[in-house]
């Protein structure tokens, strides 16, 4: 975690969804490769590759380089699932509990609303009452 992250208050959500994923090696291998295989260094690392493949490497190096390409490819929207996937099961954790929170505050406001109510009433009532003494 980075310096401004542990200055930054995150969801609740967002920090038990951390927690779990961090507990579990597979889940931050998966991370670690969706977050490199996102970025630019990743896209500059392959175009060299493949330009030194194909210039150094070997004579004819479009088979076996269409072969590696390819099989790259199926790993990575594998990748991208797993993320996809995370997402997902990020988005509805913190939907449950955000529905959890909003549930716990519309019964406080009805609670507040039944109460400022009942005194509303009785002072009404009080005060119809002293007018009627007078």
């Amino acid at each position: 975690m980075s310096e401004q992250d542990s200055r930054v208050i995150h969801h609740p959500a967002v920090v038990a969804h951390r927690n779990s994923r961090a507990g579990d090696v597979q889940l931050r291998i998966a991370d670690a490769i969706t977050k490199f295989a996102g970025s630019m260094p990743f896209v500059y690392l392959h175009a060299v590759a493949f330009a030194v493949w194909m210039l150094l490497v070997e004579g004819s190096p479009w088979p076996t380089l269409t072969l590696v390409v390819s099989l790259e490819a199926i790993f990575l929207s594998t990748f991208v699932m797993i993320g996809q996937n995370r997402q997902a099961a990020f988005q509805q954790i913190k939907a449950d509990h955000d529905f959890v929170e909003q549930e716990l505050e519309l019964r406080t406001n009805t609670e507040l609303t039944r109460a400022i109510h009942l005194m509303t009433t009785e002072l009404h009532r009080r005060l119809i009452e002293d007018a009627a003494e007078q």
